[in-house]
């Protein structure tokens, strides 16, 4: 890139001509993530409010047209890994958020429940492991007090306040029990999100490609607490509806990323933030059309 040329088109973006200033943004958009470092270097040094936003806004279109081609890419990837999607729709508010952090910080919970397990343990009582480290030394709680914040379905933000929605809840706890061999995946049920330990041997299941038989089904938004599979037949009764096998058995990560997203679109309309809505819709449809 020129620097030159780099710097001369950044002093344009607030021209007064909106037509000029278009086609100046569209240039800018078109160096991708790697002109963002002088956008924010012209913005630490620029004293004019006007150029400092539109200065924000281009870095904000650019770091959106990132995240969307990894969507993309995510979606269209074999193993679909289901830390590297919550990670991606974190990066939605937070572009610069630090994954290694977050890699650590789950690898030290899986640390601590895996000094307390061996291999004599059930399934049942691996999870009450697994609950005592995860909901008792780590303090991980549902956020009853702000249910529908958007900062529940951020992985950074759960793992920060040790507070979440039953979706991210679930999703950092199964991560952890799969890490740790245990065959803990999410159930797609409507209006709640919870977790099935299914037929635990040595084969990998592959969650929505095969039947999978459920030892039981654990709410991670109630500290973890199981369940038979006649509760599930109860919450289906209470809200009326017809009974299919796909709430009952594990879904495909893809189906955990939309619903994430579909929960920040449900809470950025209900804060009225229009923009976000429109851009997560974008988001969402680059998901449903793999």
């Amino acid at each position: 890139m020129d620097n030159k040329e780099i710097d001369a088109l950044i002093r344009l973006l607030d021209d007064t001509d909106p037509e000029v200033s278009r086609h100046i943004q569209e240039r800018l958009l078109s160096y991708g993530k790697e002109v963002i470092p002088y956008l924010e270097n012209a913005w630490e040094h620029s004293f004019e409010p006007g150029l400092q936003e539109n200065i924000e806004g281009v870095i904000h279109k650019i770091q959106f047209n990132t995240l969307t081609d990894e969507i993309k890419a995510w979606a269209r990837s074999k193993d679909q890994d289901l830390l590297e999607g919550t990670i991606l729709v974190a990066r939605y508010q937070y572009p610069d958020l630090d994954e290694d952090k977050i890699r650590v910080t789950l690898n030290d919970i899986r640390k601590d429940a895996w000094i307390e397990m061996n291999d004599n343990l059930t399934a049942l009582e691996k999870i009450k492991v697994l609950n005592q480290v995860f909901f008792e030394a780590h303090g991980f709680s549902g956020n009853t007090a702000n249910f529908h914040a958007p900062q529940n379905s951020f992985i950074n933000s759960v793992l920060d306040t040790k507070k979440g929605n039953p979706l991210l809840l679930a999703v950092i706890y199964s991560i952890i029990a799969q890490q740790l061999d245990m065959p803990v995946y999410g159930v797609n049920l409507p209006e709640h999100f919870i977790l099935a330990y299914v037929n635990d041997n040595n084969t990998e299941p592959i969650p929505g490609e095969q039947e999978l038989k459920v030892l039981f089904y654990i709410n991670a938004f109630s500290k973890g607490s199981i369940f038979p599979r006649s509760e599930v037949d109860k919450f289906l009764k209470q809200l009326k509806i017809k009974p299919h096998a796909h709430y009952y058995e594990p879904c495909k990560n893809l189906e955990i990323i939309q619903r994430m997203i579909r929960n920040l679109i449900f809470s950025y309309d209900k804060l009225g933030h229009g923009e976000k809505v429109d851009e997560l819709e974008t988001l969402y449809n680059e998901l449903t059309e793999e």
